[in-house]
């Protein structure tokens, strides 16, 4: 999976920014209020993704911010709603009011949402709000403990090669946040290596 891009940005239209990383420019749909925090065109920015693979083709979908890709995760869970709607979701909301709309059940502030219905609004909360109780902190919670599990098996896996606790350490300081455990792997080994 590609965890995220950190690269240039090469354009952006209404619903997507080019952004080039060594040469290669990836297409990455992306909700308003994402596109509209972007740098300017030639700027350097990071930008988290998820790759969605379908029969019909794959698609790359950016997030400025690790929470904005944790509930659009959590609501492409949704029946009924694709990333599209997801997308005009955080458009509509930022992730914080969104998360607080579910947890207090406004059917009627997510009905709001452009492609969502009154059942699709009730769903998202009858499928969610447990999980969103705490707003998007709760949410984010449940993504650290990925996390830390991805650093711990880096980290393991250096001992395991051969390399002290201090050298992995070293090694895995200044990772990209929400990187996979192998994503993580390759990062230190690169810095050991140089």
């Amino acid at each position: 999976m590609i965890a995220f891009l950190d690269g240039i940005v090469a354009a952006k239209t209404p619903t997507a920014a080019y952004i080039s990383v060594g040469g290669v420019g990836f297409e990455v749909g992306m909700s308003q209020a994402g596109l509209s925090k972007l740098p300017e065109k030639g700027q350097s920015v990071l930008v988290h993704t998820y790759l969605q693979v379908r029969d019909d083709g794959m698609m790359l979908y950016g997030f400025l911010s690790l929470e904005e890709k944790a509930l659009f995760e959590k609501l492409i869970t949704v029946s009924g709603v694709g990333p599209k709607v997801a997308l005009a979701a955080l458009s509509s909301y930022s992730p914080d009011d969104l998360a607080n709309l579910i947890a207090a059940q406004d059917v009627a502030a997510v009905q709001r949402i452009p492609g969502i219905g009154k059942k699709t609004a009730s769903r998202i909360i009858l499928e969610l709000k447990g999980s969103l109780d705490q707003g998007i902190g709760g949410l984010f919670a449940q993504n650290q403990v990925a996390v830390s599990q991805s650093l711990a098996g880096a980290t393991e896996a250096l001992l395991s090669m051969g390399f002290t606790s201090a050298e992995a350490e070293l090694a895995l300081k200044g990772a990209p946040e929400g990187a996979t455990e192998g994503a993580l792997l390759q990062y230190a080994l690169k810095k050991l290596g140089s």
